[in-house]
């Protein structure tokens, strides 16, 4: 007896993986738009489980593909006999359709709907089926029905899913709204969804309406997700400032975290809003009963501070750093201060000596591993501000021998390659490079290969390698924040090696530095040059974006602009910068989706 169940497993296993192999095949053939040799796939497998409704509706739809539309009609007639199923007569009303039937069909149509009434059950399955059909004001209706026959359900999501796919864009911010309430934890889903239809330009008519409706929601019924909604869209718009005063609301409501609003003071001060990033980290400061999140807020403060300090301003900050020292103390929990101050001292007030010497004790208090890595690779960075280039080339050694394959130690390398590019010693530096190349760190591969590039194409061209020499000297002065004297060196380049082939690296790195120091019609001129004269070369993408940028933002140029970010549209279509003019481009030419 068991041995004969074994034999009836066997051979129902056997029977279960072939139709499975089969149906596989008739997936493929379906796909590949080889219909004929579906068709006879999926007639086996429909007769072998004639009420396998997923078989059944892909042999309809291959009739239907090889336009055997009286053959389709002929097999939903002879089901329909059997039971009157509402999703079967769409089938049938759909078939018709293709059959320019329009007024059979609707009638179908019309008994599917009827159906609701009888058994809200199937509202889903009715109104899926309509959509499969792109018949949608089919199943808006169904929907609708829905709505007012199974109150305890919602099927706001689908209905703003159809207006959206329709371009009805209130009714579907109207609908996601209604689910909102209905569902408030479904709230990062809804703002996902809904992303693509809002813009940066807060008078678009889509925002305006969302914007509207969830203040008008906000005085009809407070509840904290129409305040993070509104937050949220008003951070769309980079309008930081009022989604503060949302966050503010919120957490009014529910103190227990700062979070939020620490997220959004750092979303500011990412997107250069320093003076709405400062008043957030100062509100953080005042409310805060933890040591840590204020501190963090202070030196958040300090970095601003620093932007666009003068002699004096730098005097302050340095005793404000030294005041939080003395409240705080230095210790392994105050590192991140410690080298913001070291970096401060260095870069800003010029006094590298000092910076490495408050440095140097900091890397005797009882850190860990990864903390001392990053204080060493301050260090180094600073003695290649001094232009100790081998002292620096220890401590970035050391990184990478103590943390193996971390990141930092990844970032270490390239420090040791671009230490040794500003040395002269290009060979070192493009043997270091092609390692990076595979970095787990996205950023510091693309940097690595930008500067092999720019050595690989460079380097043969004079075997006296004179204007990469001068070149990586300006990128030294550059990094040493010494502007003015990094351009003359650009300049001489420009100058004496015109028509080589890192004339276009010199003109983008120079334009680069022209808006560094706010001269931005000589940034235009070089980026220009570079369309016009290097329009093959690998940076022309760099500076059709750069330019429109500049136009877009500083020159009140938003026509030029937008034709820039057109041309990336059609003539880059593999630029890392693509999306981003798309979306600029839609966002200029007044489109009310993004």
């Amino acid at each position: 007896m068991q041995k004969r169940f074994f034999i009836l497993l066997l051979i129902f296993g056997w029977f279960s993986g072939f139709a499975q192999n089969n149906e596989a095949q008739g997936e493929s053939y379906y796909k590949k738009g080889e219909f004929k040799k579906a068709l006879i796939i999926y007639q086996n497998l429909n007769k072998e489980k004639p009420y396998h409704y997923e078989y059944f509706y892909k042999l309809i739809a291959i009739h239907q593909q090889l336009e055997q539309l009286d053959e389709a009609e002929h097999i939903l007639v002879q089901r329909l006999e059997k039971r009157r199923n509402p999703t079967l007569v769409i089938e049938l009303g759909y078939n018709f359709q293709l059959k320019d039937s329009l007024d059979r069909a609707n009638t179908l149509y019309e008994e599917a709907i009827t159906y609701v009434d009888k058994k809200p059950n199937y509202i889903y399955s009715i109104a899926k089926k309509f959509e499969d059909h792109s018949l949608l004001e089919q199943a808006i209706r169904v929907y609708k029905k829905g709505k007012l026959l199974t109150p305890d359900k919602d099927y706001s999501i689908q209905l703003a899913r159809i207006y959206g796919d329709q371009g009805d864009v209130e009714k579907m911010f109207a609908n996601y709204i209604e689910y909102i309430a209905y569902k408030p934890n479904y709230l990062n889903n809804i703002k996902r969804a809904i992303s693509d239809f809002i813009s940066e330009n807060s008078s678009n008519e889509n925002n305006t309406y969302l914007r509207r409706s969830l203040l008008k929601k906000i005085q009809q019924e407070p509840n904290p997700y129409w305040y993070e909604m509104l937050s949220w869209l008003y951070v769309q718009e980079k309008a930081y400032n009022k989604s503060f005063i949302q966050e503010k609301a919120l957490y009014k409501r529910n103190p227990e975290s700062l979070d939020r609003i620490i997220e959004l003071a750092i979303t500011a001060n990412n997107d250069s809003d320093d003076e709405t990033a400062k008043d957030i980290f100062n509100y953080i400061i005042n409310t805060t009963q933890d040591a840590d999140t204020a501190l963090i807020a202070h030196q958040y403060i300090l970095e601003i501070d620093t932007k666009n300090a003068d002699e004096k301003e730098l005097k302050r900050i340095d005793k404000s750093y030294n005041e939080l020292f003395n409240a705080y103390g230095k210790s392994r929990l105050t590192l991140p201060l410690q080298l913001a101050y070291g970096e401060f001292l260095a870069f800003f007030k010029k006094d590298t000596e000092s910076a490495i010497a408050f440095l140097r004790k900091s890397m005797k208090l009882n850190i860990s591993n990864f903390q001392e890595a990053k204080v060493k690779l301050l260090l180094a960075d600073i003695l290649v501000l001094q232009e100790k280039f081998n002292e620096a080339l220890i401590f970035y050694s050391q990184i990478q021998a103590e943390l193996k394959n971390s990141t930092i130690a990844q970032e270490a390398r390239f420090k040791v390659a671009k230490t040794s590019y500003y040395k002269g010693d290009f060979d070192w530096a493009e043997s270091q490079l092609k390692i990076l190349k595979s970095s787990t760190s996205q950023l510091i591969a693309n940097d690595a290969l930008d500067l092999k590039l720019l050595i690989s194409d460079n380097k043969f061209e004079d075997s006296t390698q004179t204007a990469l020499k001068y070149y990586a000297k300006a990128d030294l002065y550059a990094f040493q924040n010494k502007t003015d004297e990094a351009i003359s060196l650009l300049d001489k380049i420009l100058a004496e090696h015109k028509g080589e082939s890192i004339t276009d690296q010199a003109l983008y790195q120079q334009a680069k530095l022209f808006e560094k120091k706010q001269q931005y019609n000589k940034a235009v001129a070089n980026y220009l040059e570079i369309i016009n004269d290097y329009k093959e070369d690998i940076l022309a993408d760099d500076a059709h974006y750069q330019l429109a940028e500049l136009y877009n933002t500083h020159l009140a140029k938003p026509e030029d602009a937008k034709q820039l970010y057109e041309k990336i549209i059609f003539e880059f279509e593999d630029s890392i910068y693509f999306v981003e003019a798309r979306k600029k481009f839609r966002m200029l030419r007044g489109d009310s989706i993004n």
